[in-house]
């Protein structure tokens, strides 16, 4: 099963919130996931992003693939910094 970190569109019509969730890759955007990671609200000034970097770097090193928009997201937070020198500091 090849899982993906990607983001799950919650909120209302024209005022999104997004979840940011391990899912399999075959799943819909909005279907099941196997476990929330954060939250990303792009509506606040300025944009909240709450991620639990424990479950992010966890996933990370199972081998799950980040979308582009979550990888952008983890670098800002420093999570893939992190990531990168655990992988390579071995």
């Amino acid at each position: 099963m090849a899982v993906k970190i990607r983001l799950k569109r919650m909120g209302a019509k024209k005022s999104p919130f997004y979840r940011i969730v391990a899912a399999d890759s075959r799943s819909p955007r909005d279907g099941r996931y196997i476990e929330v990671i954060g939250t990303y609200n792009p509506v606040a000034e300025p944009a909240k992003v709450e991620i639990n970097e424990e479950l992010a770097l966890k996933w990370l090193q199972d081998g799950a693939k980040p979308s582009d928009t979550v990888r952008n997201l983890f670098s800002n937070q420093g999570i893939m910094e992190k990531f990168h020198n655990a992988k390579f500091s071995k």
